[in-house]
C-alpha cells in the first residue's frame, strides 16, 4: 500500500443552511480520532488547522436569491487557495466540513492541477439548483451545479476560472431527494446517476465497479474526487446531518464502496460534510465518517 502524505482542512461553516451546528463538524470528526485512524494505517498526517469563517446574518438576497453569498464566496476562496497549495505540496488533501456548499471551494482548487478531472458524489441529494431553481436559497444545495458552470457568477468563478469539472465526469451515488430543476440539468447534460432504485436493484459492487469503469477508462480522467456527503448513508447509521433523507445506503454498502475506491486506487482527494453534532447521537456520525475514511485510505479487518 502506497503511504500518503495527507493534509487535513477543517471547514467549520454553516452558511449554506440554516440548520446550526454543522459549523462544529469537523472538531467532531477530528474528537472521534480521524488523525489517530489514518495514522495507524502508516500514512502521515498534517492537520493544517480551520479556514477562517466569517460572520453574517443569514439572510436570503432579494436580487440573488442566494443565502449568505458574500460569506461563502470569501470562504471558498480562501479553501480553494488552501487546497490547491496542499496538492501542489504533494500532499493529499482532505477536507472535513463543514456544510456541502464548502465543494465549491475545494473543487476549484484540486481541478486547477488537472486537465480532466472527475468527481464521485455521493449524496442523497444531486446538489444541482442555482438561484433560479431553489425554493430555499440555500448554497448547499448548488456546490455541483456550480462547479460545472452553473449559478451566480460568484460561485461558478471560484479562482477566476469556469467550469471546474465536465458534468459528463461527474458520478452521483444514493441520489434519493432530487428537485424538478435539477432533474432537467441532469437530463440535459447526461449525468451518470445511481439512485438508491440502482443500489437496490444492481448491488453496491456493481455500482462501484461501473464507476470506476466509467471515470478512468470511458472518461479517462487524470485524477477522481471524492465528496462524501452523510447524509447518503441512511439516517439510523447517521443521524446527525442537517437533511436526512430515509431509505438510504447502509454502512456497510459504505465500507465496501471505500474498500473499492481504495483498492482501485483513484481517489486523489475527499472531503467528508455535513456533520452535524448538534442533530447527532452520542457523535456517531462522526464516528461512522472516521471508520469510512479509515476504509477509504485502506483498513482492512485482516
Amino acid at each position: 500500500m502506497n503511504k500518503l502524505n495527507i493534509s487535513i482542512i477543517g471547514v467549520p461553516m454553516d452558511h449554506g443552511q440554516t440548520r446550526r451546528g454543522v459549523d462544529m463538524g469537523p472538531s467532531a470528526i477530528r474528537y472521534a480520532g480521524v488523525v489517530d485512524r489514518i495514522e495507524e494505517l502508516g500514512h502521515r498526517v498534517t492537520d493544517e488547522g480551520d479556514i477562517l469563517i466569517g460572520q453574517t446574518d443569514g439572510s436570503v438576497d432579494t436580487e440573488t436569491n442566494l443565502r449568505n453569498l458574500k460569506a461563502i464566496t470569501k470562504a471558498t476562496e480562501a479553501l480553494g487557495d488552501k487546497v490547491f497549495n496542499v496538492a501542489e505540496a504533494g500532499n493529499f488533501p482532505l477536507v472535513l466540513g463543514g456544510d456541502h456548499s464548502i465543494a465549491i471551494g475545494t473543487l476549484a482548487g484540486i481541478s486547477e492541477r488537472h486537465e480532466n478531472l472527475g468527481v464521485i458524489w455521493y449524496d442523497a441529494h444531486a446538489d444541482m439548483n442555482t438561484s433560479d431553481t431553489s425554493p430555499s436559497g440555500n448554497i448547499h444545495g448548488m456546490p455541483l451545479a456550480a462547479s460545472f458552470g452553473h449559478g451566480h457568477e460568484k460561485l461558478t468563478n471560484i479562482r477566476g476560472y469556469s467550469p471546474k469539472v465536465k458534468p459528463e465526469n461527474i458520478v452521483i451515488i444514493g441520489a434519493r431527494s432530487v428537485d424538478p430543476g435539477e432533474r432537467e440539468l441532469i437530463k440535459e447534460h447526461g449525468i451518470r446517476v445511481y439512485s438508491m432504485h440502482e443500489i437496490d436493484k444492481m448491488g453496491m459492487h456493481a455500482v462501484i465497479e461501473e464507476s470506476i469503469k466509467y471515470l478512468k477508462e470511458e472518461r479517462k480522467t487524470d485524477a477522481v474526487h471524492l465528496s462524501l456527503d452523510l447524509d447518503g448513508i441512511d439516517p439510523m447509521y447517521t443521524p446527525g446531518v442537517g437533511t436526512p433523507v430515509p431509505g438510504g445506503i447502509s454502512y456497510r454498502e459504505s465500507h465496501l464502496a471505500m474498500e473499492m475506491l481504495f483498492d482501485a486506487n483513484i481517489i486523489t482527494s475527499a472531503e467528508f460534510v455535513e456533520v452535524n453534532p448538534i442533530l447527532d447521537e452520542k457523535n456517531k456520525t462522526a464516528d461512522v465518517a472516521v471508520a469510512l475514511i479509515g476504509s477509504l485510505f485502506g483498513e482492512k479487518l485482516l
